[in-house]
């Protein structure tokens, strides 16, 4: 029987995952202050040396966990251009895939909710929230410039406006799931949306 040993890089993109996934069940289950990073080499079986190796600082930990969290949150749409039809794909994956929301998706948004108040949290989701903001602008921008989205608008003003509902409506899940019925409120939401942007 031969097996492949797995390459230096192979193992420690399995060690970085593992600390990721570790450093996200801690936010979820005990909050951010419980992160450190002994918990986090303790939870996924390493050594707080292979965590401090890996990452070197909480704080980088954590920018990690940021980015790790909301990447992918909604698949299938880097293929599309720019414009209302791919604004209105992401509204609606973003809203259903809060309602099946993992443990990293979870950690992203009480991470998000707490940078309100954590200095170390703030300047990571300010750089997150702009990203997405911008992501949102480009699509209104492309539909404004297609004709599909009325020139009146702001996209400004509306990237700020759904990037607020979507974290609103990802938290108000993880608060109380059972008052939140995404699979009707992704309709909901895109529908007026829809409504809201297209041009006569």
């Amino acid at each position: 029987m031969v097996t492949t040993r797995r390459t230096q890089q192979e193992r420690r993109a399995q060690a970085e995952a593992a600390l990721l996934d570790a450093a996200a069940e801690l936010v979820v289950e005990h909050g951010v202050r419980s992160l450190t990073l002994a918990r986090v080499g303790e939870q996924a079986g390493y050594s707080r040396g292979i965590v401090t190796h890996h990452f070197g600082s909480k704080q980088t930990l954590i920018e990690r966990l940021a980015r790790t969290t909301q990447s992918g949150f909604v698949p299938g749409l880097a293929d599309l251009p720019p414009g209302l039809d791919r604004l209105l794909r992401l509204l609606d994956g973003y809203i259903g895939a809060s309602g099946d929301a993992g443990t990293m998706n979870r950690a992203f948004l009480l991470l998000w909710a707490e940078a309100a108040t954590a200095s170390e949290l703030a300047p990571i989701f300010r750089e997150r929230d702009e990203a997405f903001r911008s992501d949102l602008r480009i699509d209104v921008a492309a539909g404004i410039a297609d004709g599909d989205v009325r020139p009146d608008v702001d996209p400004d003003d509306v990237a700020i406006a759904l990037l607020g509902q979507l974290r609103g409506i990802g938290l108000q899940h993880l608060l109380d799931p059972g008052t939140v019925d995404t699979a009707r409120l992704r309709h909901t939401v895109t529908d007026h949306w829809r409504r809201a942007l297209r041009a006569p």
